[in-house]
């Protein structure tokens, strides 16, 4: 199988594409680029150095991958990637940020989906299947889990984390880490579980049960979140789930702090 590359666009002899992959009209692909098979680059777009592209992957209209962090004493002449798993839609206007360390890599799990004009900063780490919706802004150092949502506009601080399964709303502002499997709104508010994000996933209704006890236990609980989470750890219905465990487990390794319901808010 061949690829198809339009004349107008430039690809550096040293990047490595893989077969049946597409390359549109005044694209740039730089060199030590290494992409899969089947890949789409839309026209404008441009690749940059040492991009690790995974297979059947499409990147819209003037998106950029793989462009210099936005850190003051980054230096370009290191040696750095952006690693892209399979099937990822990239929209128009993304940008993706290499690490700022040497061999460092800033990551995207398969079959994610970023929507136009949406941005991840520099060493993110996303899990499999993350939607950022149009305009969200992930900073630099963030950790993202499988299946979580964030909505348009919303804003992440660097170096948060977000459990799998979150939904985050729409011009959310989110500086505080995210436990799995919440629904956040606003600035760092709680509203809950995402029941419907749990059922589309066919999670269990053990797990369910385990993890509605787990937010009582440790989010509707006043004081200190970690304290409460270490205190209900061996509740038999908690240690019984894996979902329930991860949840309570996550307020043990302390960040930037965490979010809050919005009944103790």
């Amino acid at each position: 199988m061949t690829n198809s590359i339009h004349p107008t666009s430039i690809v550096d002899p040293l990047a490595k594409l893989g077969e049946g992959c597409t390359v549109g009209p005044y694209a740039i692909i730089e060199e030590g680029v290494e992409m899969g098979t089947n890949c789409e680059i839309e026209a404008h777009a441009i690749i940059k150095k040492w991009t690790i592209l995974g297979k059947e992957i499409k990147v819209g209209h003037f998106a950029v991958i793989g462009g210099d962090p936005q850190h003051l004493s980054f230096d370009s002449s290191i040696q750095s990637h952006v690693q892209v798993g399979d099937n990822v839609r990239v929209g128009e206007g993304v940008t993706i940020h290499r690490s700022i360390y040497a061999e460092g890599v800033t990551h995207i799990g398969s079959k994610s989906y970023l929507m136009g004009y949406s941005h991840i900063g520099h060493d993110g780490n996303l899990g499999e299947e993350v939607i950022l919706a149009n305009g969200a802004l992930i900073g630099g150092h963030v950790s993202i889990g499988d299946h979580t949502f964030i909505g348009g506009g919303a804003g992440v601080h660097q170096f948060v984390r977000i459990g799998q399964g979150v939904m985050i709303g729409g011009l959310a502002e989110i500086s505080k880490d995210v436990p799995p499997h919440l629904t956040i709104s606003g600035r760092n508010l709680a509203y809950g579980l995402n029941l419907i994000g749990m059922k589309r996933r066919q999670i269990s209704n053990e797990d369910t049960k385990a993890l509605k006890h787990a937010y009582r236990s440790v989010l509707l609980k006043r004081g200190n979140p970690s304290l409460s989470a270490k205190n209900c750890l061996e509740d038999s219905i908690i240690s019984s789930s894996i979902l329930a465990k991860e949840f309570v487990e996550f307020f043990l390794l302390e960040g930037r702090g965490f979010v809050k319901s919005k009944s103790q808010a």
